[in-house]
């Protein structure tokens, strides 16, 4: 019986998945057709069928990379969590697990950016997908910075001196988590996540209880 034939998209996919794979082990820079024609068990003629160039292939990845590194995962267990500055912590702790127990994402995102510096179309989309990033924490950080009242009460008059923002939250955050993925993957012998995850909760508990204490003064 004659196998089923596989459509071109189902093997550009597979094309790109087996570059993908080859990258994340690897780095951009041992990335070549002839590695992802392997890799992907078809013929480097296959591959150039659908990718000319290898900085086609590149271009083509940098979603899926995107994708693993800075696209907000809200697991179940935390979205039941009610306090803000609690689910903060959930959510903190979830996505520096989730980025250092495979650093291979996260390098794939430098060496991105390394070639982001020249070329704008890859800087942009990275800045975007930042952005997009601190943006699923703003309203955590809006909460912790007006006191975590609950939305039916009557909340006290903002502090206007203060220059803490949901904003300047979300951006730290997202600075701590990316962070915690550029030491797991520079130096993961020496670095020790839950460390580095129980100074960022004592970071933000002072400023979720200051926040507090001023806006109850």
């Amino acid at each position: 019986m004659v196998g089923k034939k596989i459509s071109e998209e189902a093997r550009r996919e597979d094309i790109v998945r087996a570059a993908y794979d080859v990258a994340a082990r690897q780095g951009l820079e041992a990335l070549t057709l002839r590695a992802v024609a392997a890799r992907a068990d078809v013929s480097h003629g296959t591959v150039l069928f659908h990718f000319k160039r290898k900085r086609e292939l590149v271009a083509s990845l940098l979603d899926r990379v995107v994708y693993a590194t800075a696209v907000l995962r809200i697991p179940d267990a935390v979205a039941r969590v009610v306090r803000p500055s609690e689910r903060l912590h959930a959510l903190l702790r979830a996505e520096m697990d989730r980025l250092s127990a495979d650093p291979r994402h996260f390098r794939l995102l430098l060496d991105y950016w390394t070639i982001g510096v020249r070329n704008v179309t890859i800087r942009q989309k990275i800045r975007v997908a930042l952005e997009n990033y601190r943006g699923g924490f703003r309203d955590l950080g809006d909460a912790i910075v007006n006191g975590e009242f609950p939305s039916t009460a009557v909340r006290p008059p903002r502090v206007s001196a203060s220059t803490v923002t949901g904003a300047g939250v979300a951006a730290v955050a997202v600075s701590l988590i990316h962070g915690c993925a550029l030491q797991s993957v520079i130096d993961p012998k020496g670095f020790d996540v839950q460390q580095h995850f129980a100074a960022a909760a004592q970071m933000l508990d002072r400023l979720a209880n200051d926040r507090m204490t001023a806006l109850t003064a």
